[in-house]
């Protein structure tokens, strides 16, 4: 059973890559879902990397799918620096894109699906009724506890914050992809808002579980993330400064292996420390998963979820993290990863970890079985077209549930990658 055909718009921050950042691998599951049961999709993504217009045009060719990719424009002067203060990363999107969004839609649509708030400023034109916004993170949540650090730094978070507010005020319906951040959206709007949850989803199948025999016989511990996400960083500074000592202490031929874009420029006062190896910009991050004892993440204030937990279980590296890290997933502690907020506590569950291997052996295959079940395409998938459905009955709109036989056959006009 599925949702009648729909025609949905789809604007993207990225594009949907099944190995891009964070976000892209959802977006390759939602696109390449979305068109397989049959909906008319026009798809929008900002690129930025232009490398990555070549890739997504290979991966989704015309006419299977519209697609239509855009170079992130680099914007100087102070009409830029103005724009930046009123619209908060409103430079994601050049102006045409907004044009040619604005020329799709008026020739009609069934829902604007918008992925993360700031994809909005390309929408604010749109009819609010058949918006929906799908949240991967909130600054109201990340910035909640931060420190001090200059006034432009403050009055950078306090725009920042003021236009996530303003943004999730002005469309229908509001999607995210934890329960937190759910239920921040809806004290954020007051419970005016309707507000749903998506699970969250990879496509597992993309993932080799790695076999016992070519795990690494050393013990290595890694962190795998982009070290510009300050929640990636905060956690490679905390397993440098605080927990590493402790475990190198209990466990002498251990390595700390630390993975991830920007790596060595960010962490470069940790990049002589012993028996500790900072490596950046790899091209395919899935054999420093392989070669993996125990990946421990533990971040500080950090909304939304930690698509390097996921991807190690689905990969079948075992996890030692915090609170912050199990946002959004139905994990349980000791059976798919282990969890301790204190410092002694992550010591002690990443040490326990790495002297027993057949423990590793149990929690990665229980991990593994859980992202094949929980973050499934089709559990995700299912969800978003209930939400649609409800977008459109709150309308007044006629598409109800209904089986679908086959794709239909002008379900894609053709695929765009503008210049």
């Amino acid at each position: 059973m599925s949702v009648k055909p729909l025609r949905v718009v789809v604007v993207m921050i990225e594009p949907p890559l099944p190995f891009g950042s964070a976000a892209a691998r959802w977006y390759y599951v939602l696109l390449r879902g979305l068109v397989e049961r049959g909906h008319r999709v026009t798809a929008f993504a900002a690129c930025s990397d232009a490398s990555d217009v070549e890739k997504a045009a290979a991966m989704f060719p015309a006419p299977q799918y519209d697609l239509r990719c855009y170079p992130i424009e680099n914007r100087k002067g102070v009409a830029a620096k103005l724009e930046t203060i009123r619209r908060p990363h409103s430079h994601l999107f050049r102006e045409g894109v907004r044009r040619e969004l604005a020329a799709v839609l008026r020739k009609g649509y069934d829902v604007l699906h918008l992925e993360t708030a700031w994809s909005g400023w390309t929408a604010l034109d749109a009819d609010p009724a058949k918006v929906l916004v799908n949240l991967h993170y909130l600054y109201a949540i990340d910035d909640a506890n931060s420190s001090f650090v200059d006034i432009r730094t403050g009055l950078q978070r306090a725009l920042r914050k003021r236009a996530e507010r303003n943004l999730l005020h002005r469309f229908g319906t509001i999607a995210a992809i934890t329960p937190r951040l759910e239920s921040a959206a809806r004290k954020i709007t007051g419970g005016k808002v309707p507000v749903y949850w998506f699970p969250f989803a990879i496509d597992s199948t993309l993932y080799r579980f790695v076999p016992p025999q070519e795990r690494p016989t050393r013990p290595v511990v890694s962190l795998i993330g982009s070290m510009n996400w300050r929640p990636s960083h905060s956690a490679a500074v905390r397993l440098l400064t605080r927990l590493w000592p402790g475990i190198k202490a209990q466990v002498p031929d251990a390595k700390l292996r630390i993975v991830g874009w920007r790596a060595r420029s960010t962490l470069r006062e940790y990049v002589d420390l012993p028996g500790v190896e900072i490596i950046e910009d790899v091209p395919d991050i899935a054999p420093y998963f392989k070669d993996s004892s125990v990946l421990v993440y533990a971040a500080d204030d950090a909304s939304g979820i930690k698509v390097k937990i996921v991807e190690a279980m689905a990969f079948g590296v075992p996890v030692v993290t915090n609170t912050e890290g199990i946002e959004g997933l139905p994990v349980r502690d000791g059976v798919h990863l282990a969890v301790s907020d204190d410092d002694r506590g992550l010591i002690e569950r990443t040490v326990a970890l790495l002297r027993n291997v057949p423990e590793q052996e149990r929690m990665r295959l229980a991990a593994r079985e859980l992202i094949e079940t929980q973050c499934s395409p089709a559990r995700a998938l299912d969800a978003v077209e209930s939400c649609y459905r409800d977008i459109i009955g709150r309308r007044g709109g006629e598409h109800g549930i209904v089986t679908l036989a086959s794709p239909p056959s002008d379900s894609i006009t053709h695929s765009s990658f503008a210049p």
